[in-house]
Formats: C-alpha cells, structure tokens, sequence
C-alpha cells in the first residue's frame, strides 16, 4: 500500500462512517449521563430488567436487531409511517436511520463503562454533596463526572469505534447507497464481493490503522488520569 494509492481511493465511506459516529456518540452520551447515574444510584428491584435490556444488543445477531430496528422504521410500523406522514421523511435506507441504528446497537458501549465509572465513585463523596444541600442534577455535573473521566473517555471512544466498524446493522437499514450509506465497513463488503481485493485491502488497512490509533489513545489517556490519582 504505497502513497498514491491512498491518494486515489474513494474517502467517502471513510467520512461517512465518522460523521456517522459522531453524531451516534454525542446522542447516546447526552441520553447516556443521566441513564447510567440512574442505574447506578436506584435501588429499584427490577433493575436486573434494565440493565438486561441495555445489554440485549451486544448478545443479539446483529441481523435480528437489525430486522426489528428495519421493520421499526419501516413504513409498514407506526413509527416509520408517522415520520413518512408527518415530516416526509423516510428512515430506511438513508442517513437518518443509520442515526437511529446506530444509537440502538451501540447504546450499552456508552452506558456501560459509565455506569461503572458512577459506581466505583467513593459514596461518601456523593453523600457529602447531598448534606452540602447540592440537588443530584448539580450533584451528578459538578462531582460525579469530573471523577470519572477515564470511564468517560473510555465510553465515548469504544461507541465511536464501535459505531465506525459495525457492518450488519447499517447494511440492513441503510443498505449501500453510494455518498449515502456506503459506510466503509460496507464499502469492504461490496469490494470482496466484486472481487477487488486490492481496494479492499486497502480500504480494511486503514481501517485497521485508525482503530488502532483510536485505542491506543484510550490507554494513553487512562494511564494518564490513573497517574494522577
């Protein structure tokens, strides 16, 4: 894999697949926070059933998820026929539901490291905000988070590579429309399958190179944040 032919091949799929995880990472750590604080503070008897449901999408194939999430969009389902409707906006095969997807695969790498970030916090740190009159919103953004910035870090990089690499789900809801919702991961696919082995190996090294980069970064960081402590 030499210079020029980097230089030649399609970046489309590439900026695809990180627009896409992006946006999937910002949305699911803005609903992640306070979801994750939930769990990790109620003493709710079925939360078992919370988290078993967060969790489903890492057991599931990713072709049943991704069947249910296309029959969910779909225009034959009320809530696909309802965004069709109301707002002229189809969520199949388009970019607006690789958002969706994405958020729904990719939900429990977001709250999972966060959740165990929140309960490995010292309880007498919270307990001391509740007794200093500190509401648990002002509690969660002022003491929690600024405590568990490796969990942070290590929630918001694992869904954004997640996200880049999954494959299953984004072809089965969005297919592979060029400029659209060729992501790279289906980009591969679609070059094994022409049998153009050399673009695809071209495509898969980059690939490989910026999750390796991406994780790397992860534990720089966290052994930073653990040296400090």
């Amino acid at each position: 894999m030499d210079m020029n032919s980097l230089l030649n091949i399609d970046w489309t799929p590439f900026v695809l697949s990180f627009k896409l995880a992006f946006i999937t990472s910002t949305i699911l750590f803005i609903i992640s926070v306070p979801f994750a604080w939930y769990l990790s503070q109620t003493k709710f008897k079925f939360k078992p059933l919370l988290e078993a449901l967060t969790a489903m999408p890492i057991v599931l194939p990713p072709s049943v998820l991704g069947f249910y999430i296309l029959w969910g969009l779909s225009y034959n389902s009320p809530i696909g026929a309802f965004f069709q409707e109301h707002f002229n906006m189809k969520l199949v095969f388009n970019f607006n539901g690789l958002v969706i997807a994405s958020c729904l695969y990719s939900f429990p790498f977001m709250v999972q490291p966060l959740q165990n970030g929140f309960e490995s916090l010292n309880k007498s740190m919270i307990e001391a905000s509740y007794i200093a009159g500190k509401s648990k919103l002002v509690t969660l953004l002022k003491v929690a988070l600024p405590n568990i910035k490796p969990s942070i870090m290590t929630a918001i990089v694992i869904t954004f590579a997640h996200t880049v690499g999954e494959f299953g789900v984004v072809l089965m809801v969005g297919g592979s429309i060029p400029d659209k919702t060729e992501v790279a991961s289906v980009a591969i696919y679609d070059l094994v399958e022409n049998m153009n082995y050399e673009k695809a190996h071209i495509y898969s090294a980059v690939m490989v190179l910026l999750s390796f980069i991406v994780l790397v970064s992860v534990y720089i960081f966290n052994h930073k944040q653990k040296a400090k402590l």
